[in-house]
């Protein structure tokens, strides 16, 4: 999965995306059906993307093939290695699991073809790497992964909330659908940003449970402050929401961002989601806070997000 900043056709300044699906071990047939139906699903909407480069996606599976690796540590490993060389400070790597995840009350690990690897040593082979990463564990018992992968200027999605929604997840189910679904564009740009995709995923989680009449077992949290707390979408996914992970797209081919102007608009992003993170603690503080300074703080913080906006659509327009 490809992601850019802007869209601009005009002069580009070069940013390079790559993208690693990996596919575990499934464990028996029904669920082996299962993931590779899903990872199909992803696959074929990435290469649906204009200008999307099958030499910049690397799948592993349970079972190899045609152009599919196989899911063990050492192919995980080969993969990211392989990767590395062409990246730079301007490159972004997704990455999304699907599969199985467990915790044994100590780690967690995510379930591949032979030993597993876990949350930290997912981080020690990504660390290492230049540029953006977005990082998406789609398995259960999935959020210890957040901790340890959590970095400024990264993306970070896990299917669950606690080590202990140990249960078989649905949200890749919803994720793939959102890069296919119009009515995941929730600001209606024509373009699926990754927390649109996120809202999208998560709500249609929730509405999978309601709809059998089932406790929920899993809550999909994001991070892109670099924190390691994470955030759910809310119970109300069409409202647009500012911040890093708002503002990278999904997408293919060139980041069209104006040439000069990339690590500019990665500053303001990453600004603009510092402020997004102030306005939610200053909001869950309010009843212990004077009105007058409540009022007061809330309106220097809007002001300063509406200077950054503006100039994130100046650099947009090349204005």
């Amino acid at each position: 999965m490809l992601f850019a900043l802007v869209a601009d056709p005009g002069a580009a300044a070069a940013r390079e995306y790559f993208t690693l699906v990996v596919s575990g071990a499934s464990g028996g047939p029904e669920y082996a059906e299962r993931y590779d139906g899903w990872r199909a699903g992803l696959v074929a909407a990435l290469r649906a993307q204009p200008g999307f480069r099958d030499d910049h996606l690397k799948v592993l599976a349970e079972t190899p093939g045609a152009g599919v690796g196989c899911a063990t540590r050492e192919g995980v490993r080969r993969a990211i290695q392989e990767i590395a060389p062409s990246m730079d400070d301007q490159s972004v790597l997704f990455i999304v699991l699907l599969g199985h995840g467990t915790f044994d009350g100590r780690e967690a690990k995510f379930n591949l073809v032979g030993p597993d690897l876990a949350a930290a040593e997912w981080a020690a082979l990504v660390d290492p790497l230049p540029g953006r990463l977005v990082f998406v564990n789609t398995t259960a018992a999935s959020a210890p992964f957040m901790a340890p992968l959590a970095k400024a200027d990264r993306i970070v999605i896990t299917a669950t909330e606690s080590p202990v929604q140990r249960y078989a997840t649905v949200f890749p189910e919803f994720l793939t659908r959102a890069f296919v679904d119009a009515g995941s564009d929730i600001d209606r740009n024509g373009r699926v940003s990754v927390w649109e995709a996120f809202a999208y995923a998560s709500a249609g989680v929730r509405r999978w449970y309601q709809e059998r009449g089932r406790l929920a077992t899993e809550r999909a949290l994001l991070d892109d402050t670099g924190d390691g707390r994470g955030i759910d979408a809310g119970e109300d996914p069409g409202v647009p929401r500012i911040g890093l992970a708002a503002a990278v797209y999904v997408g293919a081919g060139v980041d069209a961002v104006p040439a000069g102007r990339g690590r500019d608009m990665d500053r303001l992003a990453a600004r603009r989601a510092t402020l997004d993170v102030e306005v939610a603690e200053l909001r869950a503080a309010r009843e212990s806070m004077a009105p007058e300074r409540y009022a007061a703080e809330l309106e220097r913080l809007l002001l300063e997000l509406a200077r950054v906006s503006r100039e994130m659509r100046r650099l947009t327009d090349g204005r």
